[in-house]
């Protein structure tokens, strides 16, 4: 057993990242160390495994034996408690030039414990221009035993000149078998809802997973793809865009309550309230205010960003769904993600036009655009939802 064991489908990756922490022994050794370098950069699709790929790396870097999967090491950072690691995970829509400053300096200091301090950026794709520019400089001229480990969906997605500084790890969407087998093995979960989750999931390892143990998960979905066949007039269109979004805000609140609740009582406290003395508790809650507007900004950031996500995750059901009406229109024999609505895929694939599905995956991409683009979601989803309509 090895760190590498959990990147499902990924054995190039593995053996490419396998033969890199040999190498970075040999340079703890005083060696040449041909084949590593201080910045790497984890690009693949969602659900293919980047920050695990990463962590595994970074386990098999601090491992004396490359990554063996079992010592104190490899425990330590694949659990993320070890202390020369650093793990970055912006929560909120970007991640600013201030916070990458102040880990730049972080990322300076030498190893405490392992042969290296690495630091795992998580969709660095986030960071923004400024911060990016600063992201740079510190990738250029890192400190000896300071590895930078990025992580993005695509090398596009981060500036040329920080793409030209990394060696690049491309991880591939894994295939349905390989996903309902580490299910069914690892997860305990039947074979036959593996196998609906890895192919409704269409390669994303944790959706596969959330769909398999999750009925709450598997209900939301249905919900998502019922969506095509109710658009029968105008009303329809808009009752089914409120129902999206409302869903989206719904879920982003879930996620969030109960963690801004306890970050603003700990910043509270930090500042004071609840002490006792004359003047005490007056004083350092006026003296924090600046720091809870700070924080409370941060939280309807990631509150946002949270949303997006969700309504992004429902949009890409909607794009599988026309996806395989196209497959069925064009009589390609290909995996269809939706199998388990066949019916409804065929009903669709004989009363509309290849053209019309075409131009029905348009308006859905085009929705996520707006999105992202800041449009405000309910008129953006509005706008999706007539464009789909027979």
């Amino acid at each position: 057993m090895t760190v590498f064991d959990d990147l499902v489908g990924q054995d190039h990756a593995a053996a490419v990242l396998s033969r890199a922490a040999a190498a970075a022994g040999e340079v703890v050794a005083g060696g040449r160390g041909a084949g590593m370098t201080h910045a790497w950069l984890f690009t693949g699709p969602p659900g293919s495994g980047r920050e695990e790929a990463a962590r595994a790396f970074a386990a098999a870097l601090m491992c004396p034996d490359g990554g063996c999967g079992h010592c104190d090491q490899c425990h330590q950072m694949l659990i993320g408690s070890h202390p020369d690691l650093e793990t970055v995970r912006p929560e909120g829509l970007s991640y600013s030039v201030r916070q990458t400053r102040e880990l730049i300096l972080r990322a300076a200091g030498a190893p405490t414990q392992g042969r290296w301090r690495v630091i795992l950026f998580e969709d660095a794709d986030r960071a923004t221009e400024a911060a990016a520019n600063a992201l740079l400089k510190a990738i250029e001229e890192p400190p000896p035993r300071t590895v930078w480990l990025l992580c993005s969906p695509s090398p596009d997605d981060l500036m040329i000149t920080i793409k030209s500084r990394c060696r690049l790890v491309t991880l591939t969407t894994p295939a349905t078998e390989a996903v309902a087998h580490v299910l069914a093995t690892r997860g305990n979960v039947p074979p036959d809802i593996a196998t609906f989750a890895a192919r409704a999931a269409q390669g994303h390892i944790s959706r596969a997973r959330a769909l398999a143990l999750d009925e709450d998960v598997r209900r939301r979905r249905e919900a998502v793809l019922a969506i095509p066949r109710s658009l029968t007039g105008v009303g329809e269109c808009v009752s089914a865009a409120e129902r999206l979004v409302k869903t989206a805000e719904d879920e982003a609140a879930a996620a969030t309550a109960a963690l801004n609740e306890n970050e603003t009582s700990e910043l509270r406290k930090l500042y004071g309230e609840g002490s006792t003395g004359k003047g005490l508790n007056r004083g350092l809650v006026r003296g924090g205010a600046g720091a809870l507007k700070e924080l409370e900004d941060r939280q309807k950031s990631r509150a946002t960003r949270l949303k997006r996500d969700s309504l992004d995750a429902a949009l890409l059901e909607l794009v599988s769904f026309y996806r395989d009406v196209l497959a069925m229109q064009f009589g390609a024999e290909v995996e269809l993600a939706n199998d388990d609505l066949r019916f409804d895929l065929d009903q669709l694939a004989r009363s509309s036009t290849p053209e019309e599905t075409l131009r029905r995956i348009d308006a859905i991409m085009q929705c996520r655009e707006r999105l992202a683009a800041n449009v405000n979601p309910q008129i953006a989803v509005e706008a999706m939802m007539l464009a789909l309509r027979p």
